[in-house]
């Protein structure tokens, strides 16, 4: 009796591995350029629709400026145009128009009332400023309390 013992590697498993690795070789470059090529088409696609939407706007806005009462009323908003016989009336809005104060004279001008330092910088700066100012001793000066200095005679 003769045993047989099945065989994992025969020539014809051999060869027909060595054909579907070949085929592999020869179908993959051209399979993964197909794919790009059809990935980048897709993209160029958008693209265009994206560009033919801008176009649309564009040629609507064109569209909307052959209208003489889409002129005028842009004429009146951008330019602020009137027409004969009306009266323009400019309302500034506070919160946009800058308070201009008038500029004083004297130690307190030399602080920065706009900068962005902190406050204790202000302070210190102040105090600082406050130092430097010449004070004139007269003799006829209130007191600390606001009354004159009493009299020394009496």
């Amino acid at each position: 009796m003769q045993v047989t013992v099945p065989r994992l590697f025969t020539v014809r498993a051999i060869v027909f591995g060595c054909v579907l690795l070949l085929a592999f070789v020869l179908v993959y470059p051209t399979l993964h350029s197909y794919l790009q090529q059809k990935a980048d088409v897709d993209q160029l696609r958008a693209q265009v629709a994206a560009a033919q939407e801008r176009n649309d706007d564009l040629q609507a806005d064109l569209d909307r400026w052959k209208d003489p009462a889409y002129v005028a009323t842009q004429a009146r908003e951008r330019l602020s145009f009137v027409l004969p016989g009306e009266k323009a009336f400019h309302v500034s809005d506070p919160e946009t128009v800058p308070d201009t104060t008038p500029t004083a004279q004297g130690p307190a001008a030399a602080l920065d009332t706009g900068s962005t330092q902190p406050w204790y910088a202000s302070v210190w700066q102040s105090v600082q400023v406050a130092g430097k100012t010449p004070v004139a001793a007269t003799p006829d000066a209130p007191g600390d309390n606001g009354t004159s200095a009493p009299s020394s005679g009496g």
